[in-house]
């Protein structure tokens, strides 16, 4: 008998059996599962907090609903690889701290226009407002689409309290003071935000969607930057 037969053989006294053969399937598969979930059930979290990470403003976060209604993660991803040749032109490249009250994150997979996880700071409020309304007027060549209507729809600021509430649910550190006063701490920033484009030449409601959305993008990355400065070089977004 050759060593090919006898080998099956000795599969076959359990290949055969059916019910031995699941029970002992299931027991190896509840080990090796145990074996890698029990040590993460026993720290806090497996991600390095960064201390300088805090959650999105209630503003900030109305901009975040704004930018995943308009499908900006389409064209845009939030993950700066550490590779020379992405951090020399979008930045410091990206921590997984960063990413932590990110209720979806957007590290997106296509770029059709640049990272956008630097883009917070890099340019005034005014150049994203001109931006959105046509991106040739700040970017030659720029194939991204006009967002006119963000300029003059007012934003549903009606669920801004129920959305930091649903943010708690899901692990995001808003006290419950910053819950209370949501509205209150969104239209003032809102007003800052308008009264910087004012300031401008740009005459813009603080209740438009716009204003939100410049809080968001301007918001990103700013938190994960090193102490040594953000990197990124003067390329546009598109």
């Amino acid at each position: 008998m050759s060593t090919s037969t006898e080998s099956w053989q000795k599969h076959g006294v359990l290949e055969n059996k059916a019910l031995v053969m699941t029970l002992m399937v299931t027991v190896l598969i509840t080990i090796g599962g145990l074996v890698e979930i029990v040590p993460l059930m026993a720290i806090d979290s497996n991600i390095p907090t960064i201390a300088a990470v805090t959650p999105y403003t209630p503003l900030e976060l109305e901009g975040r609903d704004l930018y995943l209604r308009e499908g900006c993660y389409n064209c845009h991803s939030q993950m700066i690889r550490p590779f020379r040749s992405e951090t020399m032109r979008y930045g410091e490249y990206s921590k997984a701290g960063e990413f932590v009250y990110d209720h979806p994150f957007q590290w997106g997979s296509k770029r059709t226009g640049p990272d956008l996880q630097r883009v917070g700071g890099k340019y005034p409020d005014a150049w994203h407002y001109r931006h959105m309304e046509d991106p040739i007027k700040t970017s030659a060549g720029s194939i991204m689409p006009r967002y006119g209507w963000l300029l003059t729809d007012d934003l549903d600021t009606s669920l801004t309290t129920r959305k930091l509430q649903a943010m708690v649910t899901l692990g995001v550190p808003y006290s419950e003071a910053q819950v209370a006063s949501a509205d209150a701490d969104r239209d003032a920033q809102a007003q800052r935000i308008a009264d910087g484009l004012k300031a401008g030449g740009i005459d813009c409601a603080p209740t438009k969607e716009i204003v939100a959305l410049i809080a968001y993008l301007q918001r990103l990355g700013v938190d994960g930057r090193t102490a040594s400065g953000d990197s990124a070089s003067a390329e546009q977004p598109r």
